[in-house]
């Protein structure tokens, strides 16, 4: 039985694992993204973040506990100079994952894998937008001064493009004779 054992094996001994995804990690820090099979990209994630983490501090201990598991001086020296500058305000999520098109031999999930802080398509400085809030409700004392200035503005515009002019309106006297047609037609019985 397999109870409480949750992390993805990858069809492999742990000594390959240990080793496939030290490799994948290196490569990582190495050239920024990489292309690999969707579930190994999420097992890459789980591995190279704490260890990102820990390159934020550069102490001799943090460099030897991340060397034990990458074992490649160019890779720590990358890790430890270049990357750890560039995420030293970001408070974690340091890869992204972008699901492709499954590969044509076997059908398997593809991925390109990379660090966050070095994709230009994704990281321009757009101005931060604030977030939406709901207003809260304003008292109608607020409401009313402002509604009432509205009003006389315009008033005033209507005012002054369209000239008042008075007509008499025969439809009145119309609509009293057209009352007393009616009477009259019911009176005489028709």
């Amino acid at each position: 039985m397999r109870h409480g054992k949750k992390f993805n094996h990858l069809s492999r001994k742990a000594a390959h694992r240990k080793a496939m995804l030290a490799n994948m990690a290196c490569s990582l820090i190495e050239h920024k993204r990489i292309k690999t099979t969707l579930a190994k990209a999420k097992a890459l994630r789980v591995y190279v973040e704490p260890l990102i983490t820990k390159s934020k501090d550069d102490t001799t201990h943090s460099r030897r506990t991340v060397f034990s598991y990458l074992k490649q001086k160019q890779a720590i020296t990358e890790l430890f100079s270049d990357i750890a500058t560039k995420i030293a305000d970001r408070p974690g999520g340091y890869t992204r994952i972008l699901k492709l098109s499954n590969r044509l031999g076997d059908n398997a999930q593809m991925a390109f894998i990379e660090l966050v802080d070095y994709n230009e398509e994704y990281t321009t400085d757009k101005p931060k937008r604030k977030k939406a809030r709901r207003a809260k409700s304003k008292k109608v004392e607020d409401v009313a001064p402002a509604v009432e200035e509205a009003v006389v503005v315009e008033e005033a515009v209507v005012v002054e493009d369209a000239p008042v002019v008075v007509e008499e309106t025969p439809v009145v006297t119309e609509t009293k004779e057209k009352t007393n047609n009616s009477e009259e037609k019911e009176e005489k019985g028709e």
